[in-house]
């Protein structure tokens, strides 16, 4: 129409007022707040279309504006033929960007019509319009203790180093309960998953207690992929949710009315706490927080417009007690990182090497890092579990997670080459007591000892003992020359006595050696 149309309840008033008041035009027009001529428009073509006193209470509304709008050349809109058309589904598109008003794109299309385009109020009405043939919305109801809808406020707050005086803008965290609408806000100085579980923690304990579902927008920090259908969650987001016992729900992906009780919090939050925040200066997060929880608890308290009571009372008398009850620990934020696990079992953090059971050398491994504690996993089994150390290029070994040689080389004591020598026999038994008070280094004497283990491996016990007795008979007291005694076969020889010369290796009975008993000689020829 050409005119802006009135109701249909002012249209009734308009006509029963003049067929049976007798009222001018003008009249009815000061009586209802309406223009003259819109009044005698209406007029005429009630005139014109037989309309009647008595014929009205029979006629329904899309009856009564039918026939009005048939015979009112003044208010048929005949000249929408002649203007330039509205590509009204492409406005319903990008009023939906932030910053975006139905006044620019006006502009936008008055710019690009070719034809007389349609005024501001012309435009307007024609997109009203067009809203009433879209899917209507269904109206949510939200039960006691159910949900509670977590976003963030889109306004910053600054807050500023005293010492160097940078300026870091903190962002809001906004909960609310579906059905009392009571609601909670912090400052953090990041979006990041550390940030993000934290409020979600605070905003629990500030409640009292864990409604069923936590419903997030597609928060980046919580949620890795974003679904229609099924959205797939941050793993540290899940474990959080697992450790309260509640349900994270995000949203549909680009649908904001699953979120209006939040949107409509986050816009109460804006207006009566960060609008009276603006003027203020804050040089720390913890004292932005302070000044955000003292106004949050007049916006709890404020009552509400339309209905009775405030978001507090509501709260504590049909939300509050219908709360899961808090878990008897705090939720601790964990870093979940891949590793790979390397030959010597162990698994590089940090600087730092923590042992796994060897049979997962080479697996790719999950491990949670908190600030006390480390925790591997294998396929979601845990299967290592440490204290965390800070110690750079050292190690954190359990000693059943090496395999069983590896255990005995490490559990390695010298009496351990006591015993074995003790069975070997009494020779062994007496070199290795020699070795042990002359060596102190217990890794050298741990060789010593596989080097005997091994030579008897090779040249029997029986071998091994006469050639140890060879040993001490002449002092060679070493794992080298009972070594050389075995290689030249020298503990076969015939028992001789200690001092017997012939039994010393050939080499050293060489017609070229002159040997002791030469220089005793010439000493005594010289005498």
């Amino acid at each position: 129409m050409s005119q802006e149309p009135i109701t249909m309840r002012q249209l009734r008033e308009v006509l029963r007022l003049y067929f049976s008041s007798g009222l001018s035009n003008r009249k009815i027009a000061r009586a209802l707040t309406l223009s003259p001529t819109t009044v005698g428009n209406y007029i005429k073509g009630a005139k014109a279309g037989a309309i009647a006193l008595e014929t009205l209470p029979q006629l329904n509304d899309e009856q009564l504006e039918h026939i009005i709008s048939q015979h009112s050349p003044q208010l048929n809109n005949r000249s929408s033929a002649t203007k330039a058309p509205i590509d009204l589904h492409y406005v319903n598109k990008e009023l939906k960007h932030k910053g975006v008003t139905r006044e620019l794109l006006w502009k936008e299309y008055q710019a690009s019509a070719t034809i007389t385009p349609y005024s501001y109020t012309g435009f307007c009405r024609q997109y009203r319009q067009f809203k009433k043939q879209l899917k209507p919305s269904m109206r949510q109801t939200h039960v006691a203790g159910e949900k509670v809808f977590v976003d963030y406020a889109g306004p910053t707050v600054p807050i500023i180093n005293s010492q160097t005086g940078e300026i870091k803008n903190a962002v809001i965290f906004v909960g609310v309960l579906g059905a009392s609408n009571f609601t909670f806000a912090e400052a953090t100085l990041t979006r990041r998953l550390p940030d993000w579980l934290g409020s979600h923690t605070r905003m629990y304990e500030y409640f009292g207690g864990v409604p069923e579902m936590t419903i997030p927008d597609n928060e980046k920090s919580g949620v890795n992929h974003a679904c229609y259908y099924e959205p797939e969650l941050n793993v540290n987001y899940a474990a959080l949710a697992s450790h309260y016992d509640t349900v994270i729900l995000p949203t549909r992906p680009a649908t904001p009315k699953d979120k209006a009780k939040v949107e409509v919090a986050v816009q109460i939050v804006e207006r009566w706490i960060l609008a009276r925040l603006r003027h203020d200066k804050f040089f720390s997060l913890k004292q932005l927080n302070q000044a955000i929880s003292q106004l949050l608890i007049e916006l709890n308290d404020k009552p509400f417009k339309k209905l009775p009571g405030t978001r507090r009372s509501q709260f504590e008398l049909v939300e509050k007690e219908t709360l899961k009850p808090l878990p008897t620990t705090r939720y601790q934020y964990f870093e979940i990182k891949k590793a790979t696990v390397r030959l010597d079992y162990h698994v590089e953090i940090d600087g730092h090497f923590y042992s796994v059971p060897h049979r997962f050398i080479l697996k790719r491994v999950d491990y949670q890092l908190s600030a006390e504690r480390v925790e591997l996993f294998y396929k979601g089994q845990s299967i290592a579990n440490h204290i965390r150390s800070n110690e750079k290029g050292q190690a954190t070994t359990i000693a059943s997670h090496m395999p069983l040689s590896h255990q005995r080389y490490q559990q390695w004591t010298p009496q351990q080459f006591v015993d074995w020598s003790e069975n070997v026999g009494q020779s062994m038994l007496h070199v290795a007591n020699k070795i042990i008070s002359t060596r102190t280094n217990p890794e050298c004497l741990r060789k010593i000892h596989h080097g005997f283990i091994n030579l008897g491996k090779r040249y029997g016990h029986q071998r091994l003992d006469a050639a140890c007795h060879y040993a001490l008979a002449h002092e060679l007291l070493s794992f080298s020359h009972v070594r050389s005694v075995l290689q030249s076969q020298i503990d076969k020889a015939p028992k001789l006595a200690n001092n017997d010369k012939e039994f010393l290796p050939k080499a050293l009975h060489n017609e070229h050696v002159r040997g002791a008993t030469y220089y005793s000689t010439q000493d005594k020829q010289e005498i």
